[in-house]
């Protein structure tokens, strides 16, 4: 069906830059995620939902398979046998359940999901951003990669931070007892 095609090839696209970036990824859900909507929110680093919140794979309820790469990512957040368990009997989970899951990282109260999400983004913004990316890639790559290759890409993304100066900031700022300033550079 190539209206189906249609529709999937910008999704597509878009998870696939989305898993290229070097910032991490925060997803807010409120209300209800399903289908590719909860694919999408799957893709994300952090997610932060708004009690109430329910979530439903969906796919199945249809009679189709999923897509926007649940099937990549379900696995790797929850396991085999539970992604196996959440995609085919297509039940739905409060936040709470998705949070005992792994599907979501924090539950909070709904009037103050705007605030924490800023809060996390804030955080994140004024962490040492080249090690953030160089963490992102390193734990989305471990997955495909052998012990050794990825100690050695650890080894690499090490030297790499430990040229910027963020690595001497946070030294000092460890010795002096106080919070980082770090550049991101």
């Amino acid at each position: 069906m190539q209206g189906a095609k249609d529709l999937l090839t910008p999704l597509n696209e878009a998870v696939a830059l989305l898993a290229q970036l070097n910032a991490p990824v925060i997803a807010q859900v409120h209300g209800v995620a399903a289908g590719a909507g909860l694919s999408l929110m799957l893709q994300a680093d952090f997610v932060l939902a708004a009690e109430g919140t329910r979530f439903n794979l969906a796919y199945i309820n249809l009679g189709t398979s999923c897509d926007v790469g649940a099937s990549w990512a379900l696995p790797r957040l929850v396991g085999l046998r539970r992604a196996l368990e959440i995609a085919m009997l297509g039940d739905t989970y409060t936040a709470l359940d998705a949070e005992r899951l792994g599907l979501v990282n924090r539950v909070v109260p709904a009037a103050e999901l705007d605030a924490t999400v800023q809060e996390l983004a804030q955080r994140l913004a004024s962490g040492p951003t080249q090690a953030h990316g160089h963490m992102r890639r390193l734990m989305r790559a471990s997955f495909d990669r052998d012990l050794p290759a990825q100690l050695s890409a650890e080894a690499d993304a090490f030297v790499a931070s430990a040229r910027t100066a963020d690595l001497p900031e946070g030294i000092a700022a460890f010795y002096a007892k106080r919070p980082a300033a770090f550049q991101g550079r």
